[in-house]
């Protein structure tokens, strides 16, 4: 970096500051897991001498495995796009309200992820349901890996619980389905023609009051060769609404592209099932017990609060385990209704 003329070029000073960043954070957590390990030896050290250091153990032994997942993973994140930041997209089942307050819990549960995680999130659009929840959100979750850690969560979640919105208290199942795209940065090249665009501007919707903006400032985006279409409502310039919604649409046209050029593998399409009954992913399941089971890697918590709070590690660990070799987790419920 001392090197003459290294920050003349923007791009390239800021593809190594970010390199520099990542080995930065690579040899801190080599130095916490060798730290980690000293204490261990400590601790046995005293509990041989005698000590009553049982509980001491137990406590570095759960950090220790904490971090230990943690270095596996960024091992596992090795794909072509895992270390970008994400788009999320959120969409309901058929079940009107029901569904509609299930993307909602399951808005919030990202967002509650991203900030345990220090990522930056931004709710980008958000259109509100009737009488309660929500008919769609898009999400901005800013930071390294965030694309290669939501892989885990793309496909249909399942709810089963008593309804609040039932007055005979009556169990009821909801769906809704999950998508995300990788965020591109500007180096990389998307073709996007003003003739291929067709742009719309529209009222945003909102909570009433101030949170409605009485201009069309809203802006929805449809790319006519593909047919993607895209919007954004949370600013109330016009001009920063079509400057993200343009940023959405590069992001899919980048994950279109790349569908096309690796058409065998067929990740995200595989993915995209019914949002219905049968397809889910994994299931939340609040009544008549209280369980989360992942049905791909067959890891079930009983703790389902933590995880509608957004403590998702657990299961995107268990999930890159499975994606890369195969192998589900040992949970012990495996016979566990679906």
């Amino acid at each position: 970096m001392a090197a003459p003329g290294f920050w003349t070029s923007p791009e390239k000073s800021q593809q190594v500051m970010q390199e520099r960043k990542r080995l930065e954070e690579a040899l801190g957590k080599e130095r916490l897991l060798a730290r980690a390990t000293s204490d261990l030896d400590t601790l046995f050290e005293l509990g041989r001498e005698g000590e009553d250091v049982a509980a001491e153990i137990a406590r570095e032994m759960e950090e220790f495995s904490r971090r230990l997942s943690q270095i596996e993973d960024s091992m596992l994140l090795a794909g072509e796009n895992d270390a970008r930041s994400a788009i999320l997209t959120i969409h309901p089942g058929a079940g009107g309200t029901e569904s509609q307050d299930w993307a909602e819990m399951l808005l919030r549960l990202f967002l509650r992820w991203a900030e345990r995680k220090n990522f930056e999130s931004v709710v980008t659009d958000r259109l509100e349901g009737e009488g309660a929840g929500i008919k769609s959100a898009t999400v901005e979750i800013n930071g390294e890996y965030a694309y290669g850690l939501l892989q885990s969560e793309v496909g249909v979640h399942r709810l089963v619980r008593i309804s609040p919105f039932d007055s005979a208290a009556r169990r009821h199942t909801s769906f809704a389905s999950v998508f995300v795209y990788p965020q591109i940065d500007d180096e990389i090249t998307i073709d996007i023609r003003p003739e291929d665009l067709r742009v719309d501007t529209f009222r945003a919707s909102g909570a009433g009051g101030q949170h409605v903006n009485r201009t069309d400032s809203a802006i929805r985006m449809t790319h006519l060769p593909t047919g993607i279409v895209v919007q954004c409502q949370n600013e109330r310039s016009q001009h920063k609404n079509r400057a993200s919604a343009l940023k959405q649409l590069r992001a899919r046209l980048f994950e279109f592209e790349l569908e096309k050029k690796r058409a065998e593998e067929k990740k995200l399409e595989d993915s995209k099932l019914d949002i219905n009954f049968g397809s889910q992913i994994r299931s939340y399941v609040l009544a008549p017990y209280r369980l989360v089971k992942d049905h791909r890697t067959k890891l079930a918590v009983g703790d389902v609060d933590r995880v509608l709070d957004g403590d998702l590690d657990d299961f995107i660990h268990a999930y890159l385990v499975w994606r890369k070799t195969g192998k589900t987790a040992a949970s012990g419920k495996d016979d566990l209704p679906e």
